[in-house]
């Protein structure tokens, strides 16, 4: 199965954030916001929905969302994602690109990904921010379903500020000596990281109970944690992410 989605959402009257361009298929649907803003600051708010059973083996799916000059936006996902084998053992991938313009702001908080016994993935997220846009890019990765192995995922996480790159970054699962090192993911089960570029970065690094803040060499952070569940790295992460001094993104995690 191949499927892409594109969304553009731009700076409407009133301030509001609108969506102007949306086009998507299954497995991959954007499904917007009746009223397309959230209440408050008129934040576009678009919901990822799991409308087919995705990502199998040989199945490829790409992500485009632009945000153009001041508006903003809050992607977020509804439920899950399994990651399956397919019948003849083909890789499966998942793109998702991020184009953030001058004075906006992206938060893409997509549902954990679960990769499942057998299955082989490859994930890759690309964001290109102006100098002053703002992001908020989660991930969340379940080694296997209960009681199983997980299979095979790389992962790649690619962010560049106006030319300049914040962050590159490769994870491989699926090695069990190497999932069970101290010095990787320590065998625990669930993976949680953010992405967090903004106005201020973290002084130094912090950290706690499985989780860190660090600030990036070029700018904004970068949140961990690591759990035996998706709740509990979840709850580590957003202690991470309140260490922050951007109050934006210091506020309670939208889990």
């Amino acid at each position: 199965m191949r499927a892409e989605a594109v969304l553009g959402v731009e700076l409407g009257a009133r301030g509001r954030s609108v969506v102007r361009e949306l086009a998507s298929q299954a497995p991959l649907t954007l499904v917007p916001r009746r009223a397309a803003t959230t209440a408050a600051d008129g934040t576009a708010v678009v919901h990822l929905v799991g409308s087919a059973t995705s990502p199998v083996g040989g199945d490829v799916v790409d992500l485009r969302v632009r945000v153009g000059p001041g508006a903003r936006l809050l992607l977020r996902g509804t439920a899950a994602t399994v990651a399956l084998p397919g019948h003849d053992g083909a890789v499966s991938s998942a793109a998702v690109h991020l184009d953030v313009a001058a004075g906006a702001s992206v938060d893409y908080l997509p549902e954990p990904t679960v990769i499942s016994s057998r299955a082989d993935h490859r994930a890759a997220m690309s964001v290109r921010l102006a100098p002053d846009a703002r992001l908020r890019c989660r991930e969340v990765l379940v080694l296997g379903r209960s009681g199983e192995r997980p299979g095979r995922l790389v992962t790649a996480t690619d962010v560049v500020r106006d030319g300049v790159p914040l962050l590159r970054q490769r994870l491989d699962i699926g090695d069990p000596l190497l999932d069970a090192s101290a010095g990787y993911l320590a065998g625990a089960r669930v993976l949680a990281t953010e992405v967090l570029v903004g106005a201020d970065d973290p002084a130094a690094p912090a950290s706690g109970d499985w989780w860190s803040l660090a600030p990036l060499a070029a700018g904004g952070a970068l949140a961990t944690a690591v759990g035996p569940d998706a709740v509990v790295a979840g709850r580590r992460l957003a202690e991470a992410v309140a260490h922050h001094p951007d109050v934006g993104f210091a506020a309670p995690a939208r889990w």
